[in-house]
């Protein structure tokens, strides 16, 4: 179990400085010059040199990289060019709006996609089990940006029960800021039903075939006890795993979402700053984001062996 751990821990470190690596190098290929954006086209050239040698722009773009890998050490992600603040700052008060979106709605399509798939699994081949397979093919296949622009159409436009664009703090008002992150969370919860529906149904589907659970039904245990004990604990492990992709996944890709329900999230921010050529808070929030992604996958990698006992002894 010890040796399993260490493993895990061991390989974060190699994967978190090629992700630094590989996001200074992309946000180096954005096209344009963010000293010719924040200046103008008709910027003093003089002037234009005395900013790019203030941040440190005029410099080769290996000496730019071990300067941002050095202060990256300290947990300095450098200042926005934009508007001077700070980046990790102003990233983690954004990410709190992605963080309650993307969470709750990983939970809540889990809770209903586990035990969607636990039930088309125990009837498979009927039709209750095809109406869940459709359904979950379904949402699979429905983008989340037309999917949510549908929601805003029929629950803000027509029905008017919720607003349409907007965002309130939940330290202002709960109830309001709850409202504003109804349609968000529901556009991501169906979209991510569908995957994690079939991925628990082919799991349930070889556990049930299993020959503790013959043992079970032969010995006369009550079939929701065998579906409750024995099938769910076994075959959420895969799902497990799943859901620590699908949550690094929406964290990576939550700007569609923040962009067409106008939120302030981390999503949002990183569009801004791409348009803006805003370089250290492009490159704060791709590594931000590879940090959770990576963050999330060795907690679901070191959570495993609490499924599948085997892993501990591997």
């Amino acid at each position: 179990m010890l040796g399993y751990l260490a493993r895990r821990l061991a390989m974060t470190i190699p994967t978190l400085l090629l992700e630094a690596v590989a996001v200074f190098t992309l946000v180096r290929l954005i096209p344009g010059d963010p000293v010719q954006v924040m200046l103008g086209d008709n910027a003093d050239p003089a002037q234009a040199a005395q900013l790019r040698a203030q941040l440190g722009l005029d410099q080769p773009v290996p000496l730019q990289f071990l300067y941002w890998l050095g202060k990256l050490a300290t947990g300095d992600l450098g200042h926005s060019i934009t508007n001077n603040l700070p980046v990790l700052p102003l990233i983690l008060e954004r990410f709190q709006v992605s963080a309650v979106i993307v969470l709750v709605a990983v939970g809540l399509a889990a809770c209903i996609a586990v035990v969607a798939g636990l039930i088309a699994a125990w009837k498979q081949n009927s039709a209750l089990d095809l109406a869940i397979v459709g359904g979950a093919t379904l949402l699979l296949s429905i983008p989340s940006f037309w999917l949510g622009l549908l929601l805003l159409l029929l629950f803000g436009l027509k029905l008017k029960w919720l607003p349409v664009i907007g965002y309130v703090p939940f330290s202002e008002n709960v109830w309001q800021a709850t409202m504003f992150m109804v349609l968000p969370i529901v556009t991501l919860t169906a979209v991510e039903i569908g995957v994690l529906t079939r991925m628990a149904r082919a799991a349930s589907i070889e556990v049930l075939r299993l020959e503790y659970v013959t043992h079970a039904r032969a010995k006369g245990v009550p079939e929701w006890l065998v579906l409750g004990r024995h099938v769910l604990p076994n075959a959420f492990a895969p799902t497990w795993t799943l859901i620590g992709l699908v949550l690094g996944h929406l964290l990576g890709g939550i700007a569609v979402i923040e962009t067409v329900f106008t939120l302030p999230g981390l999503g949002r921010l990183l569009v801004d700053s791409i348009f803006a050529r805003d370089y250290p808070v492009v490159q704060g929030c791709l590594l931000f984001t590879a940090v959770i992604y990576v963050v999330v996958n060795l907690i679901v990698d070191l959570c495993y062996p609490l499924f599948d006992p085997r892993v501990a002894v591997a």
